[in-house]
């Protein structure tokens, strides 16, 4: 559904050039909620802004919904940006309109009949839940609704794909909460294919299904989120499974596993001692409910080197577990 490939662009600013997006290639398949993850200042809003072309990259492609963005003409651009909804993260309200009014907004500029509007309108407030706000103005409701009446504006048009600008950063975590799974169910019930920012990995595991990490203006690590939770080195993982840091000490092998499903329910730490005879000691782990999965990472210890341990791992391997060893110091050891 969104297709970018080797997409540039720089600012050029006191004589100097700023690279924001440095040869990205990001591929969202359609239906699915993709998330692109990163720092302030890693080039993910102008990343987003490049999709819709509201900044034109210096080169590249952009292909949504099948078409070239790049290679359409001005009329043709009007037509196909309809087809792409947009959520800002501070709302961009017109304080002047009433609730409806801003949904209203871009379907007077599609020249949308008066009566067809007002029907559309209806539609749209009651899917976010706000019919009965439909007369306020934006001084009177709270962030919440004010990102509901935004994200009504954004598919005023019916269109295929949304894009989130942070749209839940300036949001206390219960109404983030709420919003996100707006987004998740209007996916779901108006098959839309979602292409969001953030830098809050709490976004990421509640609703994405894909994500990449960008950082100076490049992606690091991309693909589906399971992928890349069970990923050794992966980057994802150890950012929303924290574990505690441990010094990998000399005659000790430091493994972190990572498991999901029905493993999670599997005594697999028991078993392994058991099995060969030795104590395990566990050093930190976590479970999560990741896109309807639980997924988890545990840290542990076995006694002794990498090496006298081979038949534990691969018996930690074979019960279908991600292995990663720490390298003990002074050697590098193969995850």
């Amino acid at each position: 559904m969104i297709q970018i490939e080797k997409l540039r662009k720089t600012y050029r600013s006191r004589g100097r050039e700023l690279t924001a997006v440095d040869g990205v290639d990001i591929s969202v398949r359609e239906g699915e909620i993709f998330g692109v993850l990163g720092r302030s200042g890693a080039g993910k809003s102008t990343l987003l802004r490049c999709v819709n072309l509201l900044e034109r990259p210096d080169s590249g492609r952009v292909q949504v919904d099948g078409r070239d963005l790049l290679g359409l003409s001005g009329g043709e651009l009007r037509a196909a940006r309809q087809g792409i909804g947009m959520i800002h993260q501070h709302f961009g309200l017109l304080s002047s309109r009433t609730v409806a009014g801003n949904v209203a907004f871009p379907l007077e500029v599609m020249g949308v009949p008066r009566a067809e509007r007002a029907a559309r309108v209806d539609e749209l407030l009651e899917l976010v839940g706000l019919t009965e706000h439909a007369k306020a103005h934006p001084a009177q409701i709270s962030g919440g609704q004010k990102q509901r009446v935004g994200i009504a504006r954004a598919l005023a048009g019916r269109p295929k794909v949304l894009l989130s600008d942070e749209a839940t950063s300036a949001l206390d975590p219960e109404t983030t909460a709420s919003i996100l799974a707006l987004l998740r169910d209007l996916r779901d019930r108006l098959g839309l294919t979602v292409l969001l920012i953030t830098h809050e990995m709490d976004v990421v595991k509640r609703i994405c299904d894909s994500a990449a990490i960008m950082r100076d203006g490049r992606v690091v690590e991309s693909g589906t989120l399971r992928d890349l939770l069970l990923r050794p080195g992966s980057e994802l993982a150890r950012d929303l499974f924290p574990l505690p840091a441990s010094e990998v000490r000399p005659g000790t092998t430091v493994v972190d596993v990572t498991f999901e499903g029905d493993a999670a329910d599997r005594p697999f730490v028991s078993s392994l001692a058991r099995t060969y005879a030795i104590d395990v000691n566990i050093l930190g782990g976590a479970v999560e409910e990741v896109g309807g999965t639980r997924i988890g990472r545990l840290r542990i210890g076995l006694p002794g080197d990498p090496d006298l341990n081979a038949a534990q791992l691969a018996h930690l391997r074979d019960a279908g577990l991600t292995v990663e060893v720490h390298p003990t110091p002074g050697t590098e050891v193969a995850a």
